[in-house]
């Protein structure tokens, strides 16, 4: 930290403290909606559910993002009460340096639409960002800009959301800047960020950002292939990760897809140590920048699209070849301890993801690059169960 930055990065903790909880203008009007007809709108929510699981109705449909993006950052977060889905940055449909996007949108899974909220700070959009919800807030941590000449940099910014005020706050740098990260949520507390990309090579580091104290520390490192572009989630005290890229020991093409699978459990009494354990191939290729997200209840870690050739923002990969999305979906059952096969032929895959959600209706990825390295708005929703089931 540089002299004359300690009052401009101030804890998010005291600057929430002292602002008033007043709801933006943009979620008045839902709120007042949804104060009026809060029990018949959840209840037919639950019956949606139970009808949707029980006889199996079709899944239920989203509008599209505002804007095709790709390499959007998501993150899902409860806010008193409510659950409220989010996008942040990514890259337009012309794949190019100007085309990265500071814009951000929330979407209300009750309502099925999104809105736009204020821009992410900063002089520039980022790129390989990753976010996670915890403590009422949504954590945005590093990604990397492009100039026009093409030159990639990573930051170190932690940006933090309140939904409550539509406002954003800065949170402590990141010790080590990364981008192409995986993030995973403990205890609606400890956030932490596996391996990824900084500055000139991925790292091996395991970093936990305290969401109550504004802090860092470093974890139990991985004891597998530093990658970047991975994918992954944590549910309750697990993290599971797979695939990402790695630079190409024989030089060409400069980084090839990783095919090694790795599961983490956090020590009850000590967020910062890991104990790792190498897992069997998943079903389908190594891919690159998978959609991937977990859910505690479900007991499940969940997977869906990426590409088995990784590839630079334009979709093109290192090899030279465009890259095309993988129709696998799939998912570890922290249970069994087992991979399994959701749907091996899922229609209109996309790839270039930064996490998906997870709701109890389904699985649901927005936005993305699909076939053709066509940019897309769409938001799809894939069945949690396996196909046929």
């Amino acid at each position: 930290m540089g002299p004359g930055q300690t009052s401009k990065k101030s804890s998010y903790r005291t600057e929430v403290r002292n602002q008033p909880r007043v709801l933006p203008l943009i979620c008045r009007d839902t709120l007042r909606v949804r104060m009026r007809t809060f029990s018949a709108r959840h209840a037919m929510f639950l019956i949606i559910f139970l009808c949707t699981f029980l006889f199996a109705l079709p899944l239920p449909k989203f509008e599209p993002l505002p804007a095709p993006l790709a390499n959007n950052a998501v993150a899902q977060v409860k806010s008193r009460g409510d659950l409220y889905l989010f996008s942040f940055m990514g890259i337009g449909p012309k794949k190019t340096w100007d085309d990265v996007s500071t814009a951000a949108f929330i979407l209300d899974p009750y309502i099925g639409k999104w809105k736009q909220i204020r821009n992410v700070p900063g002089p520039a959009g980022r790129l390989a960002a990753v976010a996670a919800g915890a403590r009422e807030h949504v954590f945005l941590f590093g990604g990397y800009t492009v100039d026009a000449q093409g030159g990639e940099i990573t930051v170190s910014d932690v940006n933090v959301y309140e939904p409550l005020t539509d406002r954003w706050l800065r949170g402590a740098d990141m010790p080590i800047a990364v981008d192409d990260s995986v993030a995973g949520v403990y205890r609606d507390r400890y956030i932490y960020l596996v391996s990824g990309w900084s500055k000139s090579d991925a790292v091996n580091n395991v970093q936990v950002y305290d969401a109550e104290k504004n802090r860092w520390q470093q974890a139990t490192p991985i004891p597998g292939r530093p990658v970047f572009g991975h994918a992954g989630a944590m549910a309750g005290d697990t993290i599971v990760y797979v695939d990402g890229a790695y630079r190409n020991p024989s030089g060409s093409p400069k980084y090839i897809a990783s095919d090694e699978c790795w599961i983490g459990k956090v020590d009850h009494k000590n967020p910062g140590k890991i104990s790792w354990s190498k897992l069997p191939p998943h079903p389908g290729d190594a891919r690159y920048r998978i959609a991937a997200g977990g859910s505690e209840k479900d007991h499940m870690i969940y997977f869906s699209g990426g590409s088995a050739n990784p590839y630079n923002f334009n979709g093109i990969g290192y090899n030279g070849e465009p890259s095309e999305p993988s129709r696998y979906t799939f998912a570890f059952n922290l249970r069994s301890g087992k991979w399994e096969t959701l749907n091996a032929d899922t229609s209109d895959p996309t790839m270039d993801h930064r996490g998906l959600f997870v709701l109890p209706e389904g699985l649901i990825l927005a936005g993305g690059m699909a076939k053709g390295q066509q940019v897309t708005p769409q938001v799809t929703v894939l069945n949690k169960r396996e196909k046929g089931l």
